[in-house]
């Protein structure tokens, strides 16, 4: 346990945080019930805003011209604090990734903190981000004029453990096209160009690079279309493609390596090559160590350990577009552990988001990221 002093301020917060329990959970478990994947969440985004509003919070949505983003503001202080939300699901694999926690923990959060916002001079903000997971929706927002306001942001992502900081890889999200020509494969193969052979072409080129590629970058991705009958030469395939590295310098570099690859399979076949950016890049995270510091604290008190271990504690290293808000705002993403054996991206952690563990993980969480951004309000305002 931490020797963290809990004062009355952050007394008030906790207490705050407990009155309003019921509605967090039932907000989690109504984001967890009905998934919506990215760009597409109308009701999910609707939901968080709507207990902001109950709440007392200010809510512009739509948001900067985007229809799932919206913006929940109360008090007036010059230090203003921004809690941020994600609520989009995977495809066909619903909220593996935990983001109905993340939305209940930043709601959580910023109306425990509005509690002792008028007395501390705190503007309390609550930016709901939709398309996380590829669509790079806070990219889009920064480019719209999102985030300038903050002088603080923070979040917390479920993960299996507990683990404060995040060292999310630079990531592109790519979707790759072959076109070649339709043929009928056993009477006239040869007037046929095999858009399937260019995308087998290329997964190998990429297999072979791996060997020579250094062992903190990955790339990955899947064949999404490969062809429509066997007795046809595949006229059209396509696929998504990720490619990370530990830097946006370095992810830059990668990119050309295996764009060479795509290129192989488009010059050995035939077939016509297009590569379309799915969303900017994900930076890495520029983490605040010092609001670090306070968060570790935080959760340490609330019986939150940190001694874990270190295969379990790697989803810290999952990329994020919170990344690129670091870059400009100082920033936390520290996770938080819902237990279980399963990790992110796995049908088993859709089931680990809900119930009493996950329920206490949307407490602590909330709790300690209030408790966060009132000690770094207190350090950083005269």
């Amino acid at each position: 346990m931490s020797d963290v002093s809990i004062d009355q301020p952050k007394q008030r917060i906790a207490n705050r945080l407990t009155a309003v329990d019921g509605d967090l959970v039932a907000l989690s478990n109504r984001l967890h019930d009905d998934p919506e994947t990215g760009w597409q969440e109308h009701r999910s985004s609707a939901a968080v805003a709507g207990v902001l509003a109950e709440h007392g919070f200010a809510v512009e949505q739509p948001y900067l011209g985007l229809e799932t983003a919206f913006r929940a503001v109360i008090g007036s202080g010059p230090f203003t604090v921004g809690f941020l939300a994600e609520y989009d699901a995977l495809p066909g694999l619903g909220h593996a990734c935990g983001h109905n926690l993340i939305s209940a923990m930043s709601v959580g959060g910023a109306i425990a903190l509005a509690a002792v916002a008028d007395e501390l001079g705190l503007t309390v903000e609550v930016i709901g981000t939709p398309a996380e997971e590829g669509g790079g929706g806070k990219i889009e927002l920064i480019e719209r004029g999102a985030f300038t306001e903050l002088d603080f942001a923070l979040m917390a992502h479920p993960a299996p453990v507990d683990v404060a900081e995040a060292r999310p890889f630079a990531v592109t999200h790519w979707h790759v096209e072959y076109r070649g020509r339709a043929a009928h494969a056993a009477a006239y193969p040869e007037r046929g160009i095999n858009a399937n052979d260019a995308f087998l072409v290329a997964q190998l080129a990429i297999s072979l690079l791996r060997q020579q590629l250094p062992g903190t970058v990955r790339v990955h991705g899947v064949q999404t279309n490969g062809g429509e009958a066997p007795n046809a030469i595949p006229e059209r395939t396509e696929g998504r493609w990720y490619v990370r590295a530990e830097t946006t310098e370095q992810l830059i570099a990668l990119e050309k390596r295996v764009l060479k690859c795509f290129e192989a399979g488009a010059l050995a076949t035939g077939a016509e090559l297009t590569v379309t950016p799915e969303s900017k890049r994900y930076a890495e995270m520029r983490t605040d160590e010092r609001a670090l510091d306070h968060y570790r604290r935080n959760a340490a008190t609330l019986g939150r350990d940190f001694d874990v271990d270190p295969v379990a504690a790697t989803m810290n290293r999952a990329s994020t577009d919170m990344g690129n808000v670091s870059q400009m705002v100082d920033a936390i993403h520290p996770y938080i552990g819902v237990g279980g054996d399963a990790s992110n991206h796995q049908p088993a952690f859709a089931e680990a988001c809900v119930g009493p563990r996950a329920e206490q993980a949307l407490r602590d969480g909330a709790l300690a990221l209030a408790w966060t951004a009132l000690d770094v309000a207190r350090e950083r305002t005269p």
